[in-house]
């Protein structure tokens, strides 16, 4: 099965990372896959949460897509007085992400915040804001360390994320908007730098799917995120 833009099935889209997209966040990453476009940014503040143990950290995330993000405009959550289920969904994925890259108490009494806005949808935006999301959170994290806020860097590893579908049968990696229309299987994956899941979702849309076919789909993820890792370390400078 030909794929819309000729890629073969286990190859990403055309990735873009442009880093100090933004003056004012302590790190900031526009990440482009294919169309999809997100701007990560990193904001640092002083404590955290109180169900936080006293003397260590937090990270958490919030997602949006602009209005017209996508090929029709859509209302901003604010003009609804509340965050849609699936941006809520999508923000709480992305800071259990990129909280499993993180040392809390090394993070000392500080909570940062990601803020993902998706300037573009094709396809994978929460994947793409975690992949994106971690590298301004480890542009963050290095500015506290230069700053003397924090005495070392809290990041213990790389975290990215990729997604991968089932298409007329056929397992491919990195869905673009039209192929996730018509998957039969949707799944995203989070891995880290070890290659150790950290989350796995997985839908089968109008049809269930094996194990087999399962672990098929993680197979390829594991290819893209390795790929994916290896950009953020050759960005980051061979280390978070």
């Amino acid at each position: 099965m030909n794929r819309i833009d000729g890629r073969e099935n286990d190859q990403l889209r055309p990735v873009k990372i442009t880093t100090g997209f933004v003056d004012y966040a302590e790190g900031s990453v526009l990440i482009e896959c294919g169309h999809t476009k997100v701007l990560c940014c990193a904001s640092v503040e002083q404590g955290a949460p109180r169900h936080v143990p006293e003397g260590t950290g937090w990270v958490t995330a919030e997602y949006s897509m602009l209005p017209r993000a996508n090929r029709e405009r859509s209302r901003r959550d604010v003009s609804k007085l509340k965050l849609s289920p699936r941006s809520a969904e999508i923000q709480r994925l992305i800071g259990r992400s990129l909280r499993s890259a993180v040392d809390m108490a090394a993070l000392g009494d500080h909570t940062i915040t990601i803020d993902c806005d998706v300037i573009q949808g094709d396809g994978g935006t929460r994947t793409a804001s975690v992949t994106g999301g971690f590298i301004a959170l480890a542009l963050a994290c290095r500015k506290m360390v230069e700053e003397g806020w924090i005495p070392q860097n809290p990041i213990r590893r790389c975290v990215a994320a990729v997604s991968a579908g089932i298409v007329g049968d056929v397992p491919m990696l990195d869905l673009c908007y039209e192929e996730d229309s018509h998957a039969m299987v949707d799944l995203n994956c989070v891995m880290d730098e070890e290659g150790r899941l950290v989350e796995l979702q997985g839908t089968g849309e109008g049809r269930s799917f094996t194990i087999e076919e399962q672990q098929a789909l993680v197979r390829l993820c594991a290819g893209g995120i390795a790929a994916l890792i290896a950009r953020q370390k050759e960005i980051l400078g061979g280390k978070a």
